[in-house]
Parts: structure tokens; C-alpha cells; sequence
């Protein structure tokens, strides 16, 4: 008989993470924040962008990689536009703040946008939008990381980019329509986890070193390096190709600072638009338009009988809405790996339910 995942109270998951940030030298408002929007990516299925984040986030903690003290700095503001100097400040914390300021000028122009350079990581974009949907706002987030480079443009085999997401909350008369997509076929997440289990990818997102397309994450390890492939693979990557240039503009261009700069660690730059359906059509017409485009694609015929087309976001609201109420289970391996944390810092670690 196969024992069952061990499940944890969403809330004591938040309280560990928060206390071992601080415990490191975070500050309250900045832990509670970062521990949040990780457990956020847990609640909603993102595991490679939950807590497994959380080690690595110490550890820039410790190398005084990630910088905790203060805020970000005003480079240039405009009555609908803002751009920050994030300072390499918890990524988490200064996209939370920036969805603030954002909301601020979309509520006075009609739309609001923050660009951020060098902020750290931001974890899980789909974990952000919720809290902009409950207002009646609509919000496109996306990242880059100027840092690295794993994917490749189309047709080519050096890397130049990063997975770089771009997501959009949408909100409706019900749960909110989220899409989370990273421009490139796969995650560097997913690859590395798969590479360190000995898994493989469900298709052949990568390519090695000479080409080849693959299903084996260890092919972006080994020499000639393979890269991740962008959205659409060897078929149609052209699209992913420019949705990933779109991404280098909106966040790397409008800051200032990007690919054309010296690398400064791991980190993120980072494209906040909120825009405030009320000056446009109105708040209730762009919600009955959305609930119709919504009814139309549940009344569509299922290609496969028993599985009904699913709008984004509807999978990971309702595991989040389980998780909260039966508790979640986390990836294997990730509480093996912040026990010893949980020892260093001397913090309580949780306990399953």
C-alpha cells in the first residue's frame, strides 16, 4: 500500500519560511511578503517556483547576493509610468510593491506601469495576480534575467535568453482567468529538477549541443551545451522567438538595463502593467464581456470526451482552494532540503498535518 504525500497547513508553511528569512536577516514586512507569494506557488501547483526556492534565497541572503535593507530607487516618473532601481532587493517584496504603485496611477489614467532593474528573483508569477483580479484590475507581470542564458534564439544553438515568462490576470464575475507561460518551451526549474531526479521531459523541449532535439534535461549539462528550446519547438519556435524579444523590451529595454550590461548574479527585471478596466468600457461591461468569452469556451465541444475545455487559472485556483483547506503537499525533496536550514537558523520547522 502506497503511503500517501504528508500534508502541511498552508499557514504554518508561511510562518516557517517567514521566520527563516527573517531568522537570516530579512525584514518582517520583506519576509512576510517573500513567504507568501512562495507558498502562493505551492497552493497553485508551481512547485519548481514554491518553497524549493527558498534554499537558494538564503543562501543569496548569506553571500549578500540579495540586499535587504530599504527600498527601491526612483530612476524616472511619469503620471502613468514609474521606473525603479530595485537595489537587488527580495524580488518577491518589490513586484508586491510595485502592483501598489501601479494600481495608484491605473486608478488615475487608466492604466500604471513599473519597470524594475536589478531586483532579485521574483518567483512565481501566477502567485501575484490574484490580488489585483479581487480589485476589479487587470495586470500583465513579465520577467527577465539579464544574469544568464538558456535558451536559444530560433534557429540557432547559443543561448541568449531566459525562459521569460510573461502572465496576465483577467478578472471575470468568478475566479479570475491567469495565464503563466514561459516564452521558451520549458523552465530552467523543471529541466534542473528533472536532471538531478534522472527524469525526462514529457516531449522534446531541448536541444543539444549540435542540434539535436531531446527530452533529456541532461543535455543542457553536458558538453556542446544543449539550450532549452523557445515556445512552439522545432515546428513553430518563431513565435516563442518573438515573444521572448517583446519580453527583452518590456523589461530589459524600458529599464535601461539588461543583456547590454555586465552580469550582476541572479536576479530579474521586471514589467508590472495594471490597467483599470473603469476607464475604458467600464468595470461591468469588461467583466460580462470576459464571463461570455468564458461561457463560449466551457460550451465548447471537449476533443476528448470527459475532459472539458479549462480556461487558465481554473486548475491552479482550484488546487489552491483544496490545498488551504486539506493542506499541501510539497514536492519530494523539498523539505529535505530546508530542514538543515531550519537547524542553521534555529527556526521551528513544520510539522504535517
Amino acid at each position: 500500500m502506497t503511503q500517501s504525500a504528508p500534508r502541511y497547513a498552508a499557514s504554518s508553511l508561511t510562518a516557517f519560511a517567514r521566520d527563516a528569512l527573517a531568522a537570516a536577516g530579512m525584514p518582517g514586512d520583506k519576509a512576510q511578503a517573500v513567504a507568501e507569494i512562495l507558498v502562493d506557488g505551492d497552493l497553485l501547483g508551481h512547485t519548481t517556483h514554491g518553497l524549493q526556492l527558498l534554499p537558494a534565497y538564503l543562501r543569496e541572503i548569506e553571500s549578500g547576493s540579495m540586499r535587504l535593507e530599504g527600498g527601491p530607487e526612483v530612476i524616472q516618473e511619469a503620471p502613468a509610468a514609474l521606473t525603479w532601481h530595485g537595489r537587488r532587493l527580495p524580488g518577491p517584496w518589490l513586484v508586491l510593491e510595485a502592483m501598489k504603485a501601479a494600481a495608484a496611477k491605473a486608478r488615475a489614467c487608466g492604466t500604471g506601469t513599473v519597470v524594475i532593474r536589478q531586483s532579485h528573483h521574483i518567483a512565481c508569477l501566477a502567485a501575484f495576480h490574484r490580488r489585483a483580479t479581487d480589485q476589479g484590475l487587470m495586470m500583465i507581470l513579465a520577467s527577465s534575467d539579464a544574469n544568464s542564458a538558456s535558451v536559444a534564439p530560433y534557429g540557432g544553438l547559443d543561448p541568449v535568453f531566459t525562459p521569460n515568462p510573461i502572465s496576465a490576470g483577467i478578472p471575470t464575475s468568478g475566479a479570475p482567468i491567469v495565464t503563466d507561460i514561459s516564452t521558451s518551451a520549458t523552465t530552467n526549474g523543471l529541466t534542473g529538477r528533472l536532471h538531478q531526479e534522472g527524469g525526462k521531459l514529457p516531449a522534446p523541449w531541448v536541444i543539444d549541443g549540435h542540434g539535436k532535439p531531446s527530452n533529456d534535461p541532461a543535455v543542457l549539462f553536458q558538453e556542446p551545451k544543449g539550450t532549452i528550446l523557445p515556445l512552439g519547438g522545432l515546428d513553430s519556435g518563431h513565435k516563442g522567438f518573438g515573444l521572448s524579444l517583446m519580453v527583452e523590451a518590456l523589461t530589459g529595454g524600458l529599464a535601461g538595463f539588461g543583456r547590454a550590461d555586465p552580469k550582476q548574479g541572479w536576479g530579474a527585471t521586471v514589467f508590472v502593467q495594471i490597467i483599470d478596466p473603469a476607464a475604458f468600457g467600464g468595470s461591468a461591461d469588461f467583466v460580462r464581456q470576459m464571463d461570455e468569452v468564458a461561457r463560449q469556451c466551457h460550451a465548447s465541444r471537449p476533443a476528448q470526451a470527459g475532459k472539458p475545455v479549462r480556461l487558465p487559472g481554473e486548475k491552479g485556483d482550484a488546487l489552491m482552494r483544496q490545498q488551504r483547506a486539506e493542506g499541501v503537499t510539497l514536492h519530494p525533496g523539498i523539505m529535505e532540503a530546508l530542514k538543515p536550514w531550519a537547524e542553521k537558523l534555529k527556526v521551528k520547522f513544520p510539522t504535517a498535518q
